[in-house]
């Protein structure tokens, strides 16, 4: 799947949360969002970025950019994830990973020096007009929401 680059239509997507309501991009229409693809609930990668993303979030709210994260995790494992860190934004479920694959967050990449099938950590900020303002792609956790924020500077 080719990377999605800054004037694309990024693709739209429905997906439940991890109280089972569907969160669709067409909700944020006419405001930014950040939306973060991550492997797995409760690894260390994730929970860094999960948390730092959680620490900043009045910063993104100031901003008016809410943030949403989407991993092929169940629901059941997004709340126990959520409760366990105290995450206060959505978490979706993309079971199928067909949106990750749409925005190029699932596919070939490099783990431990072998090439590898998995979720490509990868991170959008997506703009007013549903069009990608800026994509991260196989970012690295640590220090990544920090990164996002300078963008929306």
């Amino acid at each position: 799947m080719p990377k999605l680059q800054p004037g694309d239509p990024a693709p739209q997507f429905s997906l439940p949360d991890q109280d089972g309501k569907t969160v669709s991009l067409g909700d944020f229409k006419g405001q930014k969002v950040i939306v973060y693809f991550y492997p797995r609930d409760d690894t260390p990668g994730c929970t860094k970025e999960a948390c730092q993303f959680n620490e900043n979030l009045s910063r993104f709210q100031q901003a008016k950019v809410p943030v949403v994260g989407i991993s092929a995790d169940s629901a059941a494992s997004h709340v126990k994830f959520r409760n366990k860190y105290g995450l206060q934004f959505p978490l979706l479920t993309d079971s199928s990973r067909n949106v990750m694959e749409e925005f190029g967050a699932y596919g070939q990449k490099m783990m431990y020096g072998k090439p590898t099938t998995g979720v490509i950590r990868s991170t959008f900020l997506i703009g007013g007009d549903g069009n990608v303002e800026k994509a991260w792609y196989s970012v690295k956790a640590d220090g990544h929401a920090a990164k996002v924020l300078e963008e929306l500077k």
